[in-house]
């Protein structure tokens, strides 16, 4: 950057315009900080980027892969990209107090925040009153990139403990593909079974991905 004015590197840029007016690879270089012999933090950001498939894919990357072939990737700079995309996800908005789950479209939107920008499959639990209004959300597992169990007796052990009378669930499927599988439809079917055992109310079971969700109908097949 040695090489550039004063005025146009990515540091000044953001401070006089904001971070708009930059492009997503002089963002990462500010994160970068330093590029290596004949090739600047810009264009190693560039780089890093391309060879992950793109900034979405970049963002769900641990940093231990950022430092595979990659000249100029050092164990610092990788933790710092996978910081700074921890530190996005986790100033997300947090459920707010008062929210309710009246239909599919409220627990997706609540469970969201927890299931994107991962590479392994994770459940999340909704735990509601009579009303709907939300008193929890939990993490209750973390699965493998292709399938998680889904624990019957622990979701009503949670929802229970935490004094619910209603709960819904939403897992995500890492490989972005959206519709329920056969097992996600049988674990359904395992809810409602369990739910009206010890007389809780099942509101639904959500699919999500980083772009969109579904309904996960019972099947007993």
């Amino acid at each position: 950057m040695a090489d550039v004015p004063v005025s146009d590197r990515p540091r000044e840029r953001l401070l006089d315009r904001g971070g708009e007016a930059l492009s997503d690879r002089e963002l990462l270089a500010l994160l970068i900080g330093s590029g290596t012999g004949g090739c600047d933090a810009v264009e190693l950001a560039g780089q890093l980027i391309a060879r992950h498939g793109g900034l979405h894919e970049l963002s769900r990357t641990p940093a231990h892969e950022l430092l595979a072939g990659l000249p100029g990737m050092g164990p610092a700079k990788a933790a710092r990209v996978e910081a700074a995309f921890h530190l996005g996800r986790r100033a997300a908005p947090v459920v707010e107090s008062r929210q309710y789950v009246r239909g599919s479209a409220d627990l997706a939107r609540i469970a969201t925040p927890l299931l994107t920008g991962l590479r392994h499959e994770r459940i999340v639990v909704v735990v509601c009153d009579a009303a709907g209004s939300v008193l929890r959300r939990a993490t209750l597992t973390e699965g493998a990139v292709d399938r998680s169990l889904l624990p019957v007796r622990d979701v009503l052990a949670l929802v229970l403990a935490t004094g619910g009378t209603a709960f819904g669930v939403a897992h995500n499927h890492p490989t972005g593909r959206v519709e329920p599988s056969g097992p996600d439809r049988r674990a359904t079917a395992r809810l409602v079974a369990g739910a009206e055992a010890v007389g809780l109310r099942f509101l639904d079971h959500v699919v999500v991905t980083d772009r969109e969700w579904r309904r996960v109908e019972a099947t007993s097949g």
